[in-house]
This record gives structure tokens, sequence and C-alpha cells, in this order.
């Protein structure tokens, strides 16, 4: 077993202890490497939203921490800023686990553990990256930094960096992929995403009657609006998907309606006062998210009047083109280690590569090993593929000697 596997048993068992453990436990395998080790507390409402938006309740109230590692360069190399997140699901549903949640159990050829692919593993593989690069006889020429910094629940942990001065020639966002490939796939596109909510007013009819039914005409039925509504959004995206162009995808808009409601499941003869229809639109990173809003806005008030349309939470596309010194450098790491070709999956949505990117002008790509079975898609015995997870150390080693040089 080697120390880089036991680095990340380490970071899984030690969840025990909270949030906090995992960052004590980062920033103790940081300065052993001889990396200088600060910590940032913050409030993630108090960090400017640039390219995107969400409301209040959305976001975490509390104070919380990132920890950042910095590397000194011994030269003049480029410097890179490699980040993942230390923070996980809530702990709950244990019990249903058949390998234990806290112990890092490897069977089969995964590693087994709470929170190991969302995203303990990208922690584990910015120790262990830069553990390999440095034992390969040289420093590195640029600054490398690692971030372990809060993700989940609008925690805005990278974000907080950014804002509070942190710069990089360029970024690295490391959390295995979702999409089944591990590292065969580099992030360098990700899709913007407005979430919304819309709300209709309905008229019951002016009757002690118990059943509506025979009074259905002297009534307004948000049922029919919410219809009516549901259909323009569906006409208007696709207007959208015939004008929107991009090289990578063949559907450049999409639109999904995650839930509607009318009244009362079982309750058939009763009119609603209320309704409701809520979804998400996606961005081409190009695209301007005020505008989308607003055209969102017209076509909704073209089928109904009285809808009230609330912008749940937004935030903007984003790419690296794919013939940038970074995104050249990355697949050349990757095909070194794999002996694969690496490809660009244009369908992630939303992605924290985005960060970087839009709040800080820093070009910015993700990779990370194989994983699955995530508990925030309501899994369990969440995984890591453990000789994907090795290359992967191999390939952030890899890019520190490609981006930054070697002194």
């Amino acid at each position: 077993m080697t120390d880089s596997i036991a680095f990340l048993q380490a970071l899984i068992q030690s969840q025990s202890g909270g949030e906090g453990a995992v960052q004590r436990l980062f920033a103790e395998a940081a300065q052993a490497l001889g990396c200088t080790v600060e910590t940032v507390r913050y409030r993630p409402g108090d960090v400017p939203m640039v390219g995107e938006f969400a409301s209040a309740r959305a976001i975490d109230a509390g104070e919380r921490e990132s920890v950042v590692a910095t590397f000194k360069g011994r030269g003049k190399g480029r410097s890179v800023i490699f980040f993942a997140h230390p923070d996980g699901e809530p702990q709950l549903g244990k019990m249903r686990w058949r390998h234990n949640p806290m112990a890092g159990a490897i069977h089969e050829g995964r590693i087994y553990g709470w929170g190991v692919a969302d995203d303990l593993s990208g922690v584990a593989i910015m120790i262990e990256g830069l553990r390999q690069a440095l034992a390969s006889g040289g420093a590195p020429a640029g600054d490398v930094i690692l971030a372990s910094t809060p993700s989940k629940r609008h925690a805005r942990g990278v974000s907080a960096l950014l804002h509070g001065g942190l710069k990089a020639d360029a970024a690295v966002y490391l959390h295995p992929a979702e999409s089944g490939v591990g590292m065969r796939e580099i992030k360098a596109f990700c899709l913007g995403q407005l979430d919304f909510r819309i709300t209709v007013q309905g008229r019951p009819p002016d009757t002690n009657e118990i059943s509506h039914l025979a009074f259905t005409r002297q009534a307004e039925n948000p049922a029919d609006t919410i219809a009516a509504i549901h259909h323009r959004l569906r006409a208007f995206e696709e207007h959208r998907a015939s004008t929107l162009r991009h090289p990578l995808l063949d559907h450049a808009s999409n639109l999904l309606i995650s839930h509607m409601s009318v009244g009362a499941p079982g309750v058939h003869t009763r009119i609603a006062s209320e309704g409701t229809i809520e979804g998400s639109f996606s961005l081409l990173p190009s695209e301007d998210m005020k505008a989308v809003q607003a055209a969102v806005e017209q076509a909704v008030g073209q089928a109904v009047g009285n809808a009230r349309i609330d912008w749940v939470a937004g935030v903007s596309g984003a790419e690296v083109p794919l013939d940038s010194p970074l995104y050249r450098i990355v697949a050349e790491a990757v095909v070194r280690v794999t002996g694969q070709q690496p490809h660009v999956n244009p369908l992630h949505t939303a992605s924290d590569i985005r960060n970087p990117i839009v709040q800080a002008g820093i070009p910015t790509v993700g990779l990370g090993p194989l994983g699955g079975d995530l508990t925030q898609n309501g899994l369990t015995d969440e995984w890591v593929d453990v000789e994907d997870y090795r290359r992967a150390v191999r390939v952030a080693a890899a890019i520190i000697d490609g981006w930054c040089g070697i002194a």
C-alpha cells in the first residue's frame, strides 16, 4: 500500500472529528512538505458575487475556514493553484453502507469512504502530487499553491480566497468526474445555470360547495396557467437551441423542469389558489446572465401576466480554449501517465472550474480519478478507483513539472 493511499485513508478516518480535523491533517501534511500554511476564515455571505447570485437563505450563514499551503518556487516558473474541497454531505444514513464509511476500506480495487469522491480524494491528490514532484529530484521553479477550501451549499471558499488576493498563472480543480471515465476526461468547459421558481395565483369559485367541478368556468385554475407557462418555456428553449451554437455541443441550450405543484394529491374536485413551477436553464460561457433572465421573463409574461418569477440562484459558464498552454500541458501530463488522449466533456454544469476564471480571470481546468455512488446523489458506499487515484497523483506531479518548471 502506497503512502498516497494511506494519506487518503487518514483523511477519510479524520472526519469523525469534523471538517476541522480534515483541515488540520491537510495543513500538517503540507507543512511537512515545506509549505507555508495559512488558515483563512471568512463568511460566505460577505464574499463579492461576480457572474453569479444566490438567495440569502441558500448561502451558508456561518463562518468557514480555508487552508492555503504555498510551496515557494525556486526559480521564475509559472505559478499554479490546486484546489479541492474538504466539506462533504451531512453524515446521515451511514448505517445503510456495506463498507464502514469512516474506515477507508479497500475492496476489489476501490477505496470506500464518506466524501472520498466528493472531494477528499482531490484534497489528497494535492498533497501527494506535490510530494511526488519533490521526490523526483528537483523543486518547482514556480509557486505551487494548494487550497483546501469549502464549496458545498454556496460555501464559496475559493471565491473568498480569490477576492482576498490569491493569484496565480493557472489553476487546477481536483475532483473526480461523475461521468464514468476518470482520468480520460479534462474539465475545460462548463455550462452556466439559472435556477428559477415561478408562482401564479388562481381564483377558486365563489361557492360554499365542497366540489368545484360544476363551477370550473366561474374560476381561474392555476393548473391551466402553469401548463401555459410550461408550453411557453419549452418554445423559448427550442428557439434558443436553434439560434445558439458552440463547437463542443450538439444542443447549446437546455431547460429542465424539476417540479410543478398545484393543489393537493388526492383532492380531485377543488381548484387551488396557487401554483408553482420550478426548474433551470443552462447558459453558454459567452452569454450574459441578466440578458437571459430578461428574455425568460418576457417569455413568461407573454404566456400569463400575473406570474411572479423568483431567481433562486445563478452561475456563469466558463471555458479554457483547447489550444491554450494550460490545456496542452495538462493533456500532455495525462497522456504521459495514462497512455491515453483525454477529451473534454462539455456536459458539466456549474463546475467549480468557473470560479477562478470568472472571479479572477485565471485559466482553470479540472480533472480527477474514477469514482461513483456519491452520497450527494442519495447513494451509498461512495468510492474511488485506487489505480486511477494513483494515476491522478502522478498527473498532478507532471502538471507541476510541466507548468511550473523544475529549478
